[in-house]
């Protein structure tokens, strides 16, 4: 009885000190499969180019969600309000961080392209996640602003080649992007019955 006693405590102890530890070591996996510039297109019910304002989390429904403000300077397809909101979830709330691999962070002063859909109370979330978040950069030797596709860095599942790979649009010139954007919405425009 003795010794079960003190097994007892010994794995009670265990069990207490590892539960913070098991708690904070919790992760998922995210698998996002590869979408062309042509179906985040014409998936996207908007498409604008905007300014990171401002970000905040809070928790709601037990997860931790990041909103972040914009102010829309083009309407690429669609429409929108000249000061948009994009939910996504994660973020830090107090001193706890919730981090979801695939989901595009956003510095306040950065100019983007999003492709976006509704979204909870308001909000909107960026269609596929990085796949739908392009970074605007100004190149000053040559005098041009460029895009780069947050999976130009994150693995994304091709379902042709069964593999997963880092591909994306990468510092190409922002007006030759959205020549191809607009082509590829007169394509959705003319397969429409």
């Amino acid at each position: 009885m003795r010794i079960a006693m003190r097994r007892f405590r010994i794995l009670a102890k265990f069990a207490l000190a590892m539960t913070p530890a098991a708690i904070n070591t919790v992760t998922y996996a995210t698998t996002l499969e590869r979408m062309s510039l042509e179906k985040l297109t014409q998936t996207a019910p908007i498409i604008v180019r905007a300014q990171c304002r401002e970000n905040s989390a809070a928790w709601d429904a037990g997860e931790i969600w990041t909103s972040t403000s914009f102010e829309v300077e083009q309407v690429w397809k669609g429409s929108a309000p000249p000061h948009i909101t994009v939910r996504l979830l994660g973020g830090r709330a107090g001193n706890l961080t919730s981090t979801v691999s695939g989901i595009p962070r956003f510095r306040p002063g950065e100019e983007v392209v999003l492709f976006l859909e509704p979204a909870f109370r308001r909000a909107l979330s960026v269609v596929s996640w990085q796949q739908g978040a392009f970074r605007i950069r100004r190149d000053a030797f040559a005098d041009r602003e460029t895009v780069t596709q947050d999976t130009a860095s994150f693995p994304t599942f091709d379902p042709v080649t069964r593999r997963f790979e880092p591909t994306g649009i990468r510092q190409m010139p922002l007006e030759t992007f959205r020549v191809q954007v607009e082509a590829a919405l007169r394509g959705a425009t003319r397969s429409k019955p």
